[in-house]
């Protein structure tokens, strides 16, 4: 399938979900990330989701990091790219104007810091190919970190078989984690 027809599917799928199935699956997907060999690592950056997109609810993953006295960074859109910011107790949060909890300021965090990214997605591919909404944020992000980092896509789906209209600029996920199984790109 095409990213657009993808974007279409997946949107329509996730508005048929509950409030209560949602939290469900976004628990399982919390539970099944410890069965990942990421547990190793320091600094974490986690999405924040949208609601009235109903994403995943990481707000499970976010208290297994913190539980693991992680170093948990969150994203904030400036113009077309994401700035990071560490997540303390002090940390202020707001939602700008397409509904993304963000940090308002903070302690700043560079790309080259981060060593594992949870990456949000509408749909992925069995090669580890992601569709989101399409800005490309993650993919300029992604590019900004070192080489080796972790990306680890949420997803309340499974894989597509392909995407076909993969680019060259589009970046591969490592791992994706499902409410049934963990794939392994």
């Amino acid at each position: 399938m095409l990213k657009v027809d993808l974007r279409l599917f997946y949107t329509k799928l996730r508005k048929k979900l509950s409030a209560q199935n949602i939290s469900e699956y976004s628990l399982q997907i919390a539970n099944r990330s410890l069965e990942l060999p990421i547990w190793d690592f320091d600094y974490y950056h986690i999405f924040l989701p949208i609601s009235t997109k109903k994403e995943i609810d990481t707000s499970f993953l976010l208290t297994i990091l913190q539980g693991r006295d992680k170093h948990v960074i969150i994203p904030k859109m400036k113009g077309d790219d994401l700035i990071h910011f560490l997540l303390t107790d002090a940390t202020t949060l707001q939602t700008n104007q397409w509904h993304v909890p963000e940090p308002v300021d903070g302690i700043s965090v560079k790309s080259s810091k981060i060593e594992v990214v949870f990456v949000p997605l509408l749909a992925y591919d069995e090669k580890g190919n992601r569709v989101g909404y399409g800005k490309g944020y993650y993919d300029r992000f992604l590019k900004q970190c070192k080489p080796d980092v972790v990306k680890v896509g949420l997803s309340l789906f499974e894989a597509e078989e392909t995407i076909e209209d993969v680019s060259e600029n589009d970046i591969r996920l490592d791992y994706c984690i499902t409410p049934k199984k963990i794939y392994t790109f």
